[in-house]
């Protein structure tokens, strides 16, 4: 069965991705899932999930809870009318005020991050009259239009001129970005915990600074939650941690429960009147999908409670108990973990050395990935679900995959070495 899929997907979906995995041995097809663990279509393989796809499977592979929701609600509803009014959707939107500090009470629903993103831009640029939107360098904020836009330009240089009015800083240098702010900065985008940019905890005082220059300056800060939210970091929002309370406030990828995809956009009072004069002017099919908006209440729901967010506290001690066992057992390679909560990224020796990390990783049955922008960062992001006793699983594996990805990392990196020098050669 698996070769077979491999081959359609090869040539009907991505040939790129095929021929990527064919070359490093990874031609997993995702079969059986359930909890912490994802299987091959064959029954071959069964991977320990830290990777969680950034956080959609907070709450583990087909949570039963959430299942159950959302087979009840089929009963019921469907994805609904985006144009009409839906009790579903108010009381989905109602529960996330709640939950959100101060006037934070409106919610616009979408499908994915990127589009929850570029709408919290829009927002941005029409309550405020601007159009400057500032970001990091190295963040990530998705795929889409002005969401790309605000990422690093090798996601948009292949396809085509950038859009006008976006610009770069680096994180956590707040005077850097005090410098670039003027009086045509409509906001500063920033992910609470950059996962892309290698899992970069902000330094303290970092964020309250930068909530104090957009308040100077009239400019909105938008805090991107699509990964740090819902619990990932032993509090619901990660922004708590900073003390600080955002204009806007996007949510995403857990949010859906690894169920039914769901985004929200969450705006503070006075900005939903950019949508009073013509309440049309944004619309999302299938945005806020009203059997989805059940699977986010339970969602919520769990996140929120109190023994939830203590149990996340305490595999977060757990995993940082035993990362350091293993970074003494391997220092040269394993030089440290960034962390807050279980949003939590493993410092290598090098560059190399995140991809070949991924690589005996997978060979240990574990699925981690490195932070593309910044490979010598392995993001771990475990399900918030897992068992205090599967950290020690975990640690076992993940100790023989350290042991193997420093004995393939030499090799690798002479490959390397050669393959530029006969490039180089040819020309």
């Amino acid at each position: 069965m698996t070769q077979k899929a491999v081959e359609e997907f090869r040539d009907h979906v991505s040939w790129g991705k095929a021929a990527f995995f064919e070359k490093y041995g990874m031609q997993f097809v995702m079969g059986e899932r359930d909890g912490c663990y994802l299987g091959d279509l064959d029954g071959k393989k069964r991977l320990f999930n830290l990777h969680c796809n950034g956080g959609v499977f907070n709450l583990g592979h087909r949570n039963p809870q959430l299942i159950d929701v959302l087979m009840k609600g089929f009963e019921e509803l469907d994805i609904g009318n985006g144009h009409l009014m839906s009790k579903a959707r108010a009381d989905l939107a109602k529960m996330i005020a709640d939950l959100m500090p101060e006037d934070l009470d409106y919610t616009v629903f979408g499908v994915g991050g990127g589009e929850a993103v570029d709408l919290a831009l829009k927002v941005a640029r029409a309550h405020t009259g601007r159009d400057k939107i500032i970001s990091a360098r190295g963040g990530y904020h998705g795929h889409t239009g002005l969401a790309m836009a605000a990422g690093d330009e090798k996601y948009r240089a292949p396809f085509g001129p950038p859009a006008p009015g976006f610009v770069q800083v680096p994180f956590g240098d707040r005077d850097a970005l005090a410098a670039e702010m003027d009086t045509n900065t409509a906001a500063v985008i920033l992910e609470t915990v950059p996962a892309t940019l290698g899992i970069t905890v902000p330094p303290e005082g970092y964020l309250p600074a930068v909530r104090d220059l957009c308040a100077e300056r009239d400019a909105l800060l938008i805090i991107d939650e699509v990964q740090t939210g819902l619990g990932r970091t032993g509090k619901l929002w990660g922004f708590e941690h900073f003390g600080i309370v955002p204009d806007i406030v996007v949510l995403g990828k857990g949010l859906s429960g690894g169920i039914y995809p769901l985004t929200a956009t969450v705006i503070r009072i006075p900005l939903e009147a950019v949508f009073h004069e013509d309440p049309f002017i944004h619309v999302s099919t299938f945005g806020g999908a009203e059997v989805g908006c059940l699977v986010a209440q339970r969602v919520l729901e769990i996140s929120s409670d109190p023994k939830f967010l203590d149990h996340v506290n305490e595999l977060a001690r757990a995993f940082d108990q035993g990362v350091e066992k293993l970074r003494k057992k391997h220092p040269r390679f394993l030089l440290g973990l960034r962390q807050l909560g279980l949003m939590m990224g493993l410092e290598l020796k090098d560059e190399l050395s995140g991809p070949v990390l991924s690589k005996t990783a997978y060979d240990n049955d574990l699925l981690m990935v490195y932070a593309n922008n910044d490979p010598s960062v392995c993001q771990l992001l475990p399900p918030l679900i897992m068992d205090l006793s599967e950290v020690d699983l975990v640690m076992g594996r993940l100790d023989r995959a350290l042991a193997a990805a420093k004995r393939l990392r030499p090799v690798l990196k002479i490959k390397r070495q050669v393959e530029g020098f006969v490039e180089k050669w040819k020309h």
